[in-house]
């Protein structure tokens, strides 16, 4: 019986890695990291050094979905007016679930920064600069990789950028 790391969908983020000169140590764990507590908490890390892999959509010409795929850090909820504002389109959503499946080729809670099923476009937010690692879902809802940002960008082939929303103002007391 095959492993979870022989598993389709860890093989493609693996080979999508080594085609570009990069081996990466993915682990599977028999609980989710399907959220960025759940990983946060199994990998021992920071929630902010996990990374959300967020799929929005925009219509082309055709009025077909493209892909963007959001690299954010676990401590962080996109702003959808910077998106907007960064892929020049203010028509930009939250794709569905079943969008998201079809258009990255991966389920939510498992949808690596890179390998999709088809060219799409990856906007990483900045903050996941600030460590010196981060972990990344590897296809699966149970399967994480560490990866330090600046090679995550380059896998991803990432346009950084500011989408994260903005905290809220401390209260003066």
């Amino acid at each position: 019986m095959p492993t979870a790391l022989e598993h389709p969908a860890i093989a493609r983020v693996l080979d999508v890695a080594a085609r570009k000169g990069v081996t990466l140590e993915v682990t599977a764990f028999p609980e989710t990291t399907h959220t960025a507590a759940d990983a946060a908490r199994v990998v021992g890390a920071e929630i902010a050094q996990i990374v959300k892999s967020l799929v929005f959509v925009v219509a082309n010409e055709e009025g077909e979905l493209e892909p963007i795929v959001c690299l954010v850090s676990g401590a962080n909820r996109v702003d959808l007016e910077r998106l907007a504002a960064v892929v020049g389109r203010r028509d930009v959503r939250r794709a569905t679930a079943r969008e998201a499946d079809e258009l990255t080729g991966f389920t939510i809670g498992g949808i690596p920064p890179f390998g999709h099923a088809r060219k799409t476009r990856v906007i990483m937010d900045p903050d996941l600069g600030l460590y010196s690692t981060v972990w990344a879902a590897a296809g699966l809802p149970t399967a994480v990789f560490p990866v330090a940002p600046a090679i995550l960008r380059m896998l991803a082939d990432a346009h950084v950028a500011p989408i994260a929303e903005e905290p809220p103002a401390q209260q003066a007391s």
